[in-house]
């Protein structure tokens, strides 16, 4: 039997970053990720990829409703960054289900505009922060493909950094968890368990991406009660809900749809924004036929509002997935398969991806929000009209929330919330 050889890849949202020693050098200050290469980058481009990105979200969360009945949280965008350079690296039918499970657009389309998508999150903004960036964790002397490495390094701004999986194994783990517990102001810790890594390792991927923005209107604290939260009709819990009013000059895009409604919120700076879905009824009413196009659709009808009142819970809540049968099942499944062709990165080893792991963190409150996550991919060698009532938007029950771009309408985050006190 073969030795295992064993290929991470790890993505995460990252936090706030303070200096700290580490076991090995960083492949670049996590504040200051390097520039990718968007030369020949178009707004049609651009929204190739921003719409593949928002159907995969919404394949996924199709997927994650059918075993998850709490809350959810993800990074559709960090995902699809994770396995963009995954992609890079496949061959043959294994890359083949790979680009049509994410829906990537031609190579020549993908790397420059995807590159753009990334250059744009980590334009810098006084109004908040926000921040992307990839690397590459190389068994020192291992002889990866350099056009691979190097169309990485081009397209995606993943630097190598040079380690010791072979002879240092704990001590390289511990560089890289350190590396995106900084990124993550902490809070993914030990992403990389001990189990993850061996000697046989020979990459670790990582992409990182971070978000903390305030509310364009923020929240009063002082309006902030205990208020009725109903889970479902006869479960109904306290939670601390959050109340404004909107200021006079406050137009906030709006719709009510027949049993939904939609309501943007925006982040100062004007770049991001939240958009809640808020069914009449229960989230399986709108959960079942929720597509990218779908969304846009519903976001087509909404228009700017003078609202009442805004209710909406405070929340903060960790999730972690397992997303190997999530993927297979969406169309992926030859690359957890001895049949996996990666031999675009390498031809020392056949590999395998033997196991995809998510962790997210999110926090809403009355100043606005922050989210961190982080994901690991494992691979192995293989042998409506107006209306004189009250326009209120009361968040009492489970509702859905992403987090865009706004021009582009591209999703960094998606959740639901089904139980705001977990």
């Amino acid at each position: 039997m073969n030795k295992l050889l064993t290929f991470v890849v790890a993505l995460l949202m990252i936090g706030a970053v303070t200096a700290a020693a580490v076991y090995f050098l960083f492949p670049y200050e996590p504040k200051q990720p390097p520039r990718a290469d968007d030369t020949g980058y178009t707004a049609e481009g651009i929204q190739d990829v921003v719409d593949a990105n928002n159907q995969f979200a919404f394949d996924l969360y199709s997927e994650l409703v059918r075993s998850e009945n709490g809350n959810i949280f993800y990074s559709p965008y960090s995902i699809s960054a994770a396995l963009a350079m995954v992609y890079e690296g496949a061959k043959g039918k294994t890359a083949d289900e790979i680009k049509s499970v994410f829906h990537f657009p031609e190579s020549s389309i993908l790397r420059p505009n995807f590159a753009a998508i990334y250059n744009a999150v980590n334009l810098r903004n006084e109004a908040y922060e926000s921040r992307t960036g990839n690397a590459l964790w190389v068994q020192k002397d291992y002889p990866f493909i350099e056009d691979y490495t190097g169309t990485i390094e081009k397209y995606y701004g993943g630097k190598a950094a040079n380690v010791d999986f072979v002879k240092e194994t704990e001590k390289s783990r511990q560089t890289l968890n350190r590396f995106i517990e900084e990124q993550t102001n902490n809070k993914i810790k030990d992403l990389i368990a001990p189990s993850l890594l061996n000697p046989n390792t020979r990459l670790v991927i990582t992409n990182a991406i971070y978000f903390k923005g305030t509310w364009e209107w923020e929240f009063d604290k002082s309006n902030t009660q205990e208020r009725n939260f109903k889970i479902t009709p006869a479960n109904v819990v306290k939670t601390q809900m959050m109340y404004m009013k909107p200021e006079r000059e406050a137009m906030l895009n709006y719709a009510d749809i027949e049993g939904l409604q939609l309501l943007e919120l925006p982040y100062r700076g004007e770049e991001l924004s939240m958009v809640i879905l808020l069914p009449t009824e229960n989230l399986a009413s709108i959960e079942s036929d929720l597509t990218a196009e779908k969304f846009s659709e519903y976001k087509s009808q909404m228009q700017e509002t003078k609202l009442d009142a805004v209710y909406i819970p405070k929340f903060e809540f960790d999730t972690k997935y397992s997303l190997k049968e999530n993927l297979a099942a969406l169309g992926m499944p030859t690359a957890f398969s001895d049949s996996a062709d990666f031999s675009g990165m390498t031809i020392a080893e056949k590999l395998f991806i033997s196991a995809v792991i998510h962790q997210a963190y999110v926090k809403v409150d009355e100043k606005g929000t922050e989210a961190a996550a982080a994901t690991a991919v494992i691979m192995e060698v293989t042998s409506a009209g107006p209306s004189q009532k009250p326009k209120i938007f009361n968040a009492d029950h489970p509702f859905i929330f992403i987090i865009q771009q706004k021009e582009t309408g591209n999703i960094l985050f998606i959740g639901r919330v089904t139980d705001p006190n977990k």
